[in-house]
């Protein structure tokens, strides 16, 4: 008998029970691993008074948490190939449902870095595992809409966390908005129920059986008979490559400019989820107000990816991207001369649709930018460059806080990463590129979630 090809079977779905079930608990994992990484800068001016923390010492803490994310997309990765995604991200909830509720029992700075660590392990390695069970199992024809869905989750996470923030900080304390994160906890049995294992990590266990249920449920039209065998289509499958074929054929520049590009989105990026209500407070807004903006900067990211990744498709990246960091950093400059609160809060939205929402579209340029056969490695290569950045901001932005600069001063060096992630696109060689008129996020996203 001819093993049926189980990728095809996927891919001619239509949308079901099962896709929506895939969807909610994506959104779901994703939303509180978005909401575990923002409340660490909506506590910050808090934790700093309660524990006489300095600007050096609360930069460090964000950075170690950053490095614990960087560990464990890597690790995490290595480990779903070895076990299956699902169980992958069933223990990665269970680490940041566990350990970021313990943060917020910690009785010390030291306690309190360990838990954020270990927490960003799971932090780190639940996203690309979710994205990548979602794409493997998205409609073909829906498979972009499914995956931006999942997507926005860590934007309404970021939304979430400055809400109950604002919220509970003056009647409770920062303690309650860390145990809000053990609710996932209290879902995995439901979630352990629904999320279904990798149909290729099945197949490559030999269990067919399990692989001809769930495809009956994928695809309704498809009809189990109990003797169904499998094999996974791999049409565009890419090959393994070497970095150094990302500097063949004049890629060489702009290999090294997409770097530097995304290493400047993710200074922004990760100085801004540590920082900006602390940033904010200096420039004289009072405590809620400030915790506010941390919910206008992730809503300005889901209304900036959505525009501007429409307007890639027809202008093309570059004309996007360039103007967009541009504004981004002078929106930061703008920011810190402590404008009205309604003009503060688009200032703030367009600084989170050149930063996160801009990322989101960096990650696309890079994807369609290199051919398929070094395409996994250009991006790889890429994102582990630009997480230094997220390494490095936290740390720095607090040793600019020590220098007693004018708030207005440390948006302004700030936004240099902005300029310079302008100036490295605009190296950027078109010509050279694999470049095609795509959507923004679709059959690549498995590779470009690992950011």
């Amino acid at each position: 008998m001819k093993a049926l090809n189980a990728t095809q079977i996927v891919d001619g779905s239509r949308f079901n029970a099962f896709h929506i079930a895939l969807i909610i608990w994506g959104f779901i994992i994703i939303m509180f691993d978005g909401y575990d990484i923002v409340i660490y800068g909506s506590v910050v001016p808090v934790l700093m008074k309660e524990w006489s923390l300095s600007s050096v010492t609360t930069g460090a803490i964000g950075s170690y948490a950053t490095l614990g994310t960087a560990v464990g997309a890597l690790a995490f990765g290595y480990l779903a190939d070895k076990i299956g995604r699902k169980k992958v991200i069933i223990i990665c909830t269970v680490l940041f449902s566990v350990f970021v509720p313990l943060a917020g029992m910690a009785t010390s700075p030291v306690l309190f870095a360990i838990c954020r660590v270990i927490a960003g392990l799971g932090l780190g390695g639940v996203m690309p595992n979710v994205i990548a069970l979602t794409t493997e199992y998205a409609p073909k024809v829906s498979r972009a809409a499914i995956v931006s869905f999942v997507f926005c989750g860590y934007s309404i996470g970021g939304i979430l966390a400055g809400l109950v923030s604002r919220v509970m900080i003056p009647e409770m304390g920062w303690r309650p908005i860390f145990w809000f994160a053990a609710i996932p906890l209290l879902l995995l049995p439901f979630m352990m129920k629904s999320l279904p294992e990798s149909y290729g990590q099945l197949l490559r266990r030999g269990e067919h059986g399990k692989v001809s249920q769930i495809l009956g449920k994928v695809n309704p039209e498809f009809k189990p008979t109990g003797q169904d065998t499998f094999e996974v289509g791999q049409p565009s499958k890419e090959e393994k490559s070497s970095i150094s074929k990302l500097f063949e054929n004049n890629r060489g520049l702009s290999t090294v400019m997409f770097w530097l590009a995304c290493f400047s989105c993710f200074i922004l990026i990760s100085a801004l989820n540590t920082w900006l209500p602390k940033l904010m407070m200096e420039t004289g807004y009072d405590l809620r107000s400030s915790l506010t903006f941390v919910m206008v900067l992730n809503a300005g990211a889901i209304i900036g990816t959505i525009i501007f990744g429409r307007l890639t498709d027809k202008k093309g990246f570059k004309i996007i991207l360039i103007p967009l960091y541009v504004s981004g950093a002078l929106a930061l400059c703008a920011i810190g001369l402590q404008a009205p609160i309604m003009i503060a809060y688009l200032l703030i939205a367009v600084i989170g649709a050149a930063s996160i929402g801009l990322q989101n579209l960096l990650n696309a340029y890079v994807s369609q930018f290199y051919p398929a056969d070094i395409r996994s490695t250009g991006l790889g290569v890429y994102t582990a460059f630009g997480r230094m950045g997220g390494i490095v901001a936290p740390m720095l932005l607090g040793i600019l806080l020590t220098m007693q600069l004018t708030p207005q001063m440390n948006f302004v060096i700030l936004s240099i990463a902005g300029l310079i992630g302008a100036i490295a696109i605009s190296f950027v060689k078109d010509q050279r590129s694999e470049i095609k008129r795509q959507p923004i996020i679709g059959e690549d996203a498995e590779s470009s979630v690992n950011l």
